[in-house]
Formats: structure tokens, C-alpha cells, sequence
């Protein structure tokens, strides 16, 4: 089995967001595999996924904060600046992290660890809301 499909997350504010129950409750399908793997894609490249702790939110602070300090705003050798301060980093920052993640999919769940989730990583200030393809296979 193979299904597709493209969702939208509500916008969000900078920061590192939890986003896993937002995912699964748009992929009804998810329950129907038994083996698989989902793959999921943000469409954009100023913010970014990626999976880390689900239980202390203070690792997302630290997070945002790890990342303003390794890619600052306001940079003089940053060429690309049309849209703001935060643009350029925020294109750093999705570089770093990636646009896509692979999950493994076992008897209707993605088969993550008990203190994984799925981040939105938001590096714009206003990056408004975000869309991902979600592709799943399995059996």
C-alpha cells in the first residue's frame, strides 16, 4: 500500500514545536499498516523537522536558543536580506536540521522511542503555516 497526501500546520511562532499528534490525527491511514515507513517532507526552507525529546519543553527552549547563537541574525557577510533578519539564518538553520524525516511504521504507530517526537522547527519569526507531504508505505 502506498498513499499520499499534502496537510498543512497551523502557523506557528519561532521556536522548536511538537507537531507528532498534529501529523497522526491528519493520517487516518496510519492505522491500516501493520509494516511500513512514513516519510515526511516540509515544502518549505526557512523552517525544518526534526525528531527529539517529547516530554520537557525546555529542551525545545534550548533548542531556539543552541540555534541563535550558532546562526546569528544580522551577519555582515550575509548577501540575503530581502526579507528580513531572520530570513538568512532561518535558510541556515533548515539547511542544518533537514526537510524530511523517515519513521518507521509497526501495527498502526509510528515506532518511535517513548520520549520522541516530531519537531516543527519554525526559524522564521512569522513563517505562517507550514506544509508537509506525508508518504506512506507498508503492508
Amino acid at each position: 500500500m502506498w498513499s499520499q497526501k499534502e496537510i498543512r500546520l497551523k502557523p506557528r511562532n519561532r521556536g522548536f514545536h511538537l507537531v507528532t499528534d498534529e501529523i497522526v490525527s491528519q493520517l487516518p491511514e496510519l492505522r491500516e499498516v501493520k509494516v511500513g515507513l512514513l516519510h515526511v517532507f516540509i515544502k518549505h526552507t526557512s523552517a525544518s523537522l526534526t525528531i527529539n525529546e517529547n516530554a520537557d519543553p525546555t529542551v525545545r527552549v534550548d533548542f531556539e536558543s543552541h540555534f541563535n547563537h550558532a546562526v546569528p541574525e544580522d551577519q555582515p557577510y550575509y548577501q540575503h536580506r530581502d526579507e528580513g533578519s531572520d530570513d538568512m539564518p532561518a535558510h541556515l538553520k533548515a539547511s542544518l536540521l533537514g526537510c524530511s524525516l523517515s519513521i518507521p511504521v509497526s501495527n498502526g504507530r509510528l515506532n518511535m522511542g517513548i520520549w520522541q517526537g516530531i519537531y516543527l522547527c519554525e526559524h522564521r519569526n512569522h513563517g505562517g503555516s507550514r506544509a508537509l507531504v506525508l508518504t506512506l508505505q507498508g503492508e
